[in-house]
């Protein structure tokens, strides 16, 4: 069924005008959205017909800070804040010493399917093993932004090596349709020595692509630079040029307020993770004065060691009752912009607003359903649609999942993956970790 047309109760667009028909339709040809309007305008269409009348239609949701072989550390950080080098160092560097690249594929498979059931359509992951990390996103169906991750911490050698198979991988994946190659230091400065920032940097317009860092987790890089270049980690790259390009950057927690306006003339958008600062017991990103400041900003889940969930819709809701508490004043985020902030900010972040982030003519088809029949959304002529979004469900209301036009999940049930096998696979390869560890220690 390459050309017909779906039929919902309700289809909220994120358009320009932001759009909401109930009940509405949606025209989809060879993957991509042709026409989006109320349902009379659909009237007498020759075409064949989808009905998801019990359902509500969204842009699927772009999650812009993942690492999804960290699944496999799922329960061994508790007690740890990862947004410490040491915290992160102990609780999870330790374990990496020990991976092998077969434990990869299993939960990259795992990530992926909870993805999709809580309605991710479209993700940025960072880490290594990409060459393991490829093949099953492929297979998954997603959207995905990946960047291959360069953590020097020191060792030139490793870091050579890192950045040859970093240019190898971002060949690699040239031309695909829905894949892009980014570069991936895990942070400038802390771990990374600035001939090897520079190189990064090469590689990120050779391959006109993106850099998706970690900044400002807890104030190290700005310790850091100060000591050594007598000014904050921000005026660092702007020196050095790195705002130029395009920068994906989690967690900006401790950024000073004087250098937000420098991000906000950039290339650059603050990746903010509710769940992950939260769960660490970490500071508090300078949300308003971000905003104040026109940064721009999407979300994302993190890794799941750390977070423990990938339902972006959690962290909307996470995000917009932290704001409101913070500033002692409800809606201190509007749910329309939490809801705008988890798709088209995620699209934009990724440079990809002119394919998916909204439900608009030209765009891909890449959405979601979530049942109306499910609890949270009575009574419908009350509640926002956004404020039920956001503060009444979550992620299990989700009930399909498109990308291309693709089925991802229909009604429930995975289309691409195995997901139960995907576990499986996953519990064998902790324990296989767990012995290597334990070998490797004696």
């Amino acid at each position: 069924m390459n050309d017909y047309l779906i039929l919902a109760g309700i289809i909220v667009t994120l358009d320009p005008d932001w759009h909401v028909y109930s009940p509405g339709g949606i025209h989809i040809r060879d993957g991509q959205i042709v026409r989006v309007a109320d349902i009379e305008a659909f009237e007498g269409e020759d075409l064949p017909k989808l009905d998801l009348s019990d359902c509500l239609v969204m842009p699927g949701l772009v999650n812009a800070h993942t690492h999804t072989p960290m699944v496999l550390f799922r329960g061994l950080a508790e007690g740890y804040s990862l947004l410490t080098l040491d915290g992160w160092y102990n609780a999870i560097r330790l374990w990496e010493l020990y991976l092998e690249p077969e434990m990869i594929p299993p939960a990259v498979a795992v990530s992926c399917a909870e993805m999709i059931r809580t309605g991710t359509t479209c993700f940025a992951d960072q880490y290594f093993y990409m060459d393991q990390v490829v093949p099953v996103v492929k297979e998954s169906g997603l959207r995905a932004a990946l960047a291959f991750g360069i953590v020097e911490l020191g060792d030139t050698d490793a870091s050579a090596r890192a950045l040859a198979e970093a240019e190898a991988f971002l060949q690699g994946l040239q031309g695909h349709s829905r894949l892009k190659g980014w570069v991936g230091p895990h942070a400038f400065f802390a771990d990374n020595l600035p001939e090897t920032i520079q190189t990064e940097l090469d590689l990120a317009d050779r391959f006109e692509t993106g850099l998706h860092i970690h900044l400002s987790t807890h104030g190290e890089e700005d310790n850091f630079c100060q000591e050594h270049f007598g000014r904050s980690a921000v005026q660092q790259m702007k020196v050095m040029g790195i705002l130029e390009r395009r920068l994906l950057a989690a967690h900006c927690l401790t950024i000073p307020p004087e250098d937000l306006p420098t991000l906000a003339e950039s290339p650059f958008t603050a990746v903010i993770v509710p769940s992950s600062f939260t769960r660490a017991g970490a500071s508090t990103p300078p949300l308003r004065a971000m905003f104040d400041a026109g940064v721009k900003i999407a979300l994302g889940t993190d890794n799941v060691a750390n977070n423990n969930s990938y339902d972006l819709f959690q962290d909307m809701r996470l995000l917009g009752k932290i704001a409101s508490f913070l500033e002692h004043k409800p809606e201190a985020i509007p749910a329309r912009q939490l809801v705008e902030m988890a798709t088209l900010g995620g699209a934009r972040a990724l440079g990809l607003e002119d394919q998916i982030g909204s439900l608009e003519p030209g765009k891909r088809a890449d959405l979601i359903t979530l049942d109306l029949n499910e609890i949270g959304w009575a009574p419908l002529g009350g509640q926002d649609v956004y404020t039920a979004l956001v503060y009444s469900v979550s992620g299990m209301h989700v009930r399909d999942v498109m990308v291309d036009g693709r089925w991802l999940l229909r009604e429930g049930q995975f289309e691409k993956l195995d997901y139960r096998a995907a576990c499986a696979e996953l519990d064998a390869a902790l324990e296989h970790l767990r012995d290597r560890r334990s070998e490797g220690e004696e």
